[in-house]
């Protein structure tokens, strides 16, 4: 059998998979990212033609595989959001950027320093690439499809929707952080702090926002408003497009050395503006939508494979300990108290605590680190850890995401219509129960 014939077959077969599982499992306590992961690592164990998976020697192509998935998920992220941008209605992503991710970051480090006794620059980038979240991974948790309404989105899906969109960008500062911590031989000197803080924090971020909001003002104007017909690409119902404004944002963002997973979001949610109530924002989402759950189904595939190959292998319980500690502890408390005061309610702010998922976001950050530097840590070691994490959060999100937020659906229809809503409330007045 040819390797090559076989793997044709077997990618048709993922994209045919990723097209009708999502039908088949909706309503099911199984996520799709959660059975593509068990197939990889079934049809590892099978006596077929499959390849070695190694992504230490092939870092450079899993890096820029999770690149593309992660850029397109930041853009359907920010196409989806309805609800205009501000500082009290976002107020639920601000605590959790601004509380929630920094606690996170210091505990996962202090856990890697005390209970794995790695040194400072490979807990801290452990702690860094775990940083971020990623809905993608249960879309249950996710704000849908773009809509004309701007008050439709019920505060978890859209507090998880915001900050897996922003934080995203946000975990490079402390990743390079923990590059140059490396690269110092763990000696953090006053220079080096200075530079980071203002370099890759005030800079880089700076850069991002700033070029995210000219592209997406440009892009906006072009295909809403420009003067001659062919050029206003909402007339048009071109999908693709939405390929065009993620690699035009991240692209020239990258080139003048700014965060280009910040402008990407940012670009999104620009584009959303200019024209907030047009159907042309449903297009752009569901072509990149498709493209995005492409992808993720041939990731979770190959790490679900590279599991079943024994990648799992260099971990120590230790390892996954902290992975453990991470998802059921670190997170929902860190998260819970960040809430306090936000507009969510007691069961609201409990769920959004808890689905702190960890994916595709954790691998490209792995990949991107261990391109350049030695952290002190054998790289199958790390791996291992940040696999053991994304599969452990892909498997405990996966299965309870429908169950929970169908729970919290129920609750607020019902409230809706106990507070005289009638019996057949709208989405805005749905989304606005708190619970």
């Amino acid at each position: 059998m040819s390797t090559a014939d076989f793997l044709f077959a077997l990618l048709g077969a993922v994209a045919l998979g990723a097209a009708v599982l999502p039908r088949l499992l909706a309503r099911r306590p199984l996520s799709l990212p959660l059975v593509f992961l068990a197939l990889g690592a079934a049809v590892q164990l099978l006596p077929l033609p499959l390849p070695e998976i190694d992504p230490v020697a092939d870092g450079v192509w899993v890096e820029h595989l999770a690149e593309i998935c992660v850029v397109l998920s930041l853009m359907g992220a920010g196409l989806a959001l309805n609800r205009p941008f501000g500082r009290v209605r976002w107020q639920g992503v601000w605590r959790q950027l601004g509380i929630t991710m920094p606690l996170t970051i210091a505990a996962v480090a202090a856990l890697a320093w005390g209970l794995l006794d790695w040194p400072a620059a490979a807990a801290l980038l452990l702690a860094a690439v775990l940083a971020p979240t990623d809905p993608v991974l249960a879309s249950e948790v996710r704000v849908g499809e773009p809509t004309d309404a701007e008050h439709d989105e019920d505060e978890v899906r859209f507090t998880l929707t915001g900050e897996a969109g922003l934080n995203d960008g946000l975990a490079f500062p402390f990743v390079a952080a923990a590059t140059a911590l490396a690269a110092a031989g763990g000696q953090i000197t006053g220079g080096g702090v200075g530079h980071w803080l203002l370099v890759e924090v005030l800079y880089k971020c700076t850069a991002g926002v700033a070029a995210g909001l000219a592209v997406g003002a440009l892009l906006g104007r072009l295909f809403f408003r420009a003067r001659w017909q062919a050029m206003r690409l909402s007339e048009h119902s071109e999908g693709f497009v939405a390929l065009a404004a993620t690699f035009l944002a991240y692209g020239v963002t990258e080139l003048v050395h700014g965060y280009g997973f910040l402008a990407v979001f940012v670009t999104a949610c620009r584009i959303r503006a200019a024209e907030r109530a047009h159907g042309y924002h449903a297009v752009l989402h569901d072509f990149v939508e498709q493209i995005e759950r492409l992808l993720t189904a041939v990731l979770l595939f190959l790490l679900g494979a590279f599991v079943a190959q024994g990648g799992l292998g260099p971990l120590t319980w230790q390892g996954a300990a902290v992975g453990v500690l991470l998802l059921l502890v670190v997170r929902p408390l860190t998260g819970w108290a960040a809430q306090f005061g936000a507009a969510a309610g007691p069961r609201e702010r409990v769920v959004t605590a808890f689905f702190g998922i960890r994916g595709i976001g954790s691998l490209f950050y792995l990949a991107y680190a261990l391109d350049s530097h030695d952290f002190g840590v054998p790289p199958e070691v790390l791996w291992a850890v940040v696999t053991f994490t994304v599969v452990a959060s892909v498997v405990l999100h996966g299965v309870s995401a429908t169950p929970v937020i169908s729970r919290l659906d129920r609750l607020r229809l019902h409230r809706a219509r106990a507070n005289g809503a009638g019996p057949a409330p709208d989405d805005h007045e749905v989304a606005g129960e708190r619970l």
